[in-house]
Formats: C-alpha cells, structure tokens, sequence
C-alpha cells in the first residue's frame, strides 16, 4: 500500500477512535462501535436528549427507548438520505431523524409506526428485512401526524 495513503488512513482511524472514546465518555450507557452502529448510537442519544426519551439498556428487539408516559420507539437515524423501516414488525412509535455535521438533526418522522405501515402494506419484503428509500415518503405522512400522537421534545 502507499505510504501517504497508509498514514491517512492511519491518521482518520486515530481520529475516529478518539471520537468514539469521547462520545464513550459522554455518554457511557452507549457503546459508539465503528461496526455500523455508531450512527444509531449517536441518533438515539441526541433523540433522548431533545426529545422526552429513555433509552433501553443494551440492545433490545424492536424498540430503542421509552417515551415519559410509556410508548415504546424505535429511532432511527442517518447522516445522508435514507432511512429504514422493518419489514417484520411494526414499531409502536417511529422516530426518524436525518443528523447534521454540526449535532443539529432534522425530524424528518414523529409518530405511530402504524401509520407508515400503512403505505407500505403493499411493498414486497425485502432480503435486508427493511424498507428503504422512504425519506419523502415519511416527511409527508410526518405533515398529518396529530400533535398528541408525537412524541414531545423536552
């Protein structure tokens, strides 16, 4: 390999690894893996700080965190255009959010599971387990969502 490009890579990975022990620090409940689950650990952290949120201990199926008056969400996260919805199930509540480089996230979903379910009833399953590429589609049911069917920010 390169030397310039090997030092680079060393230099990034040196920086990630410190971005992770800090957000460890931060937030120690959160184990921030650069396995893939760095951008959910990160998406439900900053969710439970903006939003009236606990999350669960350790990874739990279906759901990430309890809201104060005891629903069940799961979050979901990404830094680019896209996020998911499971195929198997229906999450009581869904929290999508889209994060910015600076911390700042946009909603992009706030509501029952059941109402996404409902347009993606007919969808084929899929390999993965998991509907993509729905970003317009939950800004625009996210518009309809009554306000007592969010989940309220703190």
């Amino acid at each position: 390999m390169d030397q310039t490009i090997q030092g680079q890579i060393e230099q990034a990975l040196k920086g990630l690894f410190a971005a992770v022990s800090m957000l460890q620090k931060a937030y120690p409940g959160k184990p921030f893996t650069l396995d893939g689950r760095l951008v959910g650990d990160i998406g439900e952290v900053v969710a439970s700080l903006s939003y009236g949120l606990t999350l669960n201990e350790g990874l739990t199926k279906h759901h990430d965190a309890v809201t104060d008056d005891g629903r069940n969400v799961q979050i979901k996260t990404t830094f680019g255009t896209t996020l998911t919805f499971p195929v198997h199930h229906v999450p009581d509540y869904y929290l999508g959010i889209r994060m910015n480089r600076d911390g700042t996230f946009e909603e992009v979903y706030n509501g029952p599971g059941y109402l996404i379910q409902q347009q993606l009833i007919t969808r084929k399953a899929t390999k993965t387990g998991l509907h993509g590429g729905l970003m317009s589609m939950l800004k625009r049911i996210n518009q309809n969502v009554p306000e007592s069917e969010r989940i309220p920010r703190r």
